[in-house]
């Protein structure tokens, strides 16, 4: 199986998994570099997977289900271009072969879901949409920073060797910041050099892993005491787990 993510607009990734015959698009913001990879690998479209309504994940659907009848598989609570499949937490969605949970997440919207299969060539596999983001995530447009962090919880959950293909190349800003909350954290460091390494040639430093995220990400380390410091330092008022995590976003949402 393979996995390619196309980049989009100016730092999307459009996340295509194909089989060298069929394959399954994930978050088509825009139909063209869809079609281009299709031809280019000689590419039957079989699924389109949606994790939530934004514009820059539903912008290409509706051409490429037309071009290609590729069934639309999407959130059950968001309006996405008709018609598709809708799916709540539980279900289950077929593509490729795979068996792909629905796990709902809510917070960047209200009605995000996520697509987790246990094994794909050996590893489990994770399309998170805007809910987790290498050393970030999402902003909270239409969720609780209670929501989010339940949200985050139950991804922080499955297997540390889950490859995580989050739909944003913001990995180095996102870094940055963390670098502010836990500016001793080495693991932290070093991740940081890596993926400037990676970027300044070019590549993305994508798909992460639950793992690395667990080492490295404040959205998944609100309970560590560094970070509970830091999110103090940002706002006294903190004293508990919903409120660190919210101090730690909103703190995220000013940082320059």
């Amino acid at each position: 199986m393979y996995l390619i993510p196309i980049p989009a607009f100016n730092d999307n990734y459009l996340w295509l998994l194909h089989d060298g015959r069929r394959a399954v698009i994930v978050d088509p913001g825009d139909a063209a570099p869809v079609q281009h990879a299709l031809r280019e690998n000689g590419l039957q479209l079989a699924s389109i997977l949606v994790t939530h309504h934004h514009p820059d994940h539903t912008g290409g659907v509706a051409e490429l289900h037309e071009s290609t009848g590729a069934p639309v598989y999407g959130p059950a609570r968001e309006a996405i271009p008709e018609p598709f499949k809708r799916l709540k937490d539980g279900d289950t969605v077929q593509a490729l072969g795979l068996d792909f949970e629905i796990i709902d997440v809510p917070g960047h919207t209200a009605g995000h879901i996520a697509f987790y299969t246990p094994d794909m060539d050996g590893r489990p596999l994770l399309f998170c949409g805007d809910t987790l983001f290498s050393g970030g995530c999402g902003r909270l447009f239409e969720g609780t920073p209670a929501q989010m962090l339940a949200s985050l919880d139950r991804l922080a959950a499955l297997p540390g060797n889950t490859r995580v293909c989050c739909t944003h190349e913001y990995t180095l800003s996102n870094l940055r910041f963390a670098l502010a909350v836990e500016p001793d954290n080495t693991e932290l460091i070093g991740y940081h050099a890596r993926c400037t390494a990676l970027r300044a040639v070019g590549k993305p430093t994508l798909p992460t892993s639950i793992a690395q995220e667990l080492l490295i990400n404040p959205f998944l380390r609100t309970r560590q005491a560094t970070v509970m410091a830091a999110a103090q330092r940002f706002d006294p008022a903190t004293h508990d787990d919903n409120s660190v995590f919210a101090a730690i976003r909103q703190w995220k949402n000013q940082f320059k």
